[in-house]
């Protein structure tokens, strides 16, 4: 359930075209989510750095790869153009009618 509000959470971020500390600091609320759930929920321990810190990162690499996936899509269908896709999260400039002529 936090992985999932981690990857919306980031999706959101860069749907709206924001930079990626935008989306750290939603994470990181996520995160905080999360550590009440695991207490509300689970009997876990609620001011617990340590297990702040392994939510937040758990959240942050599930969120990071959702904000990378969608800027992946955003710029090669928007841009599509300008950018081929390489991977699921990451693109590169199209080779120029030009310069492939040339080579």
């Amino acid at each position: 359930m936090g992985g999932w509000a981690g990857w919306m959470a980031a999706r959101a971020v860069a749907k709206a075209w924001r930079p990626f500390p935008y989306a750290a600091l939603a994470l990181l609320l996520v995160a905080a989510a999360v550590r009440f759930i695991h207490f509300a929920l689970f009997g876990g321990t609620l001011l617990s750095a340590q297990y702040y810190l392994v939510d937040a990162a758990v959240v942050m690499l599930i969120g990071a790869a959702g904000y990378r996936y969608t800027r992946t899509r955003q710029m090669t269908t928007q841009y599509r153009w300008l950018y081929e896709r390489t991977s699921p999260l990451t693109w590169r400039e199209r080779p120029s009618g030009a310069a492939s002529e040339r080579s």
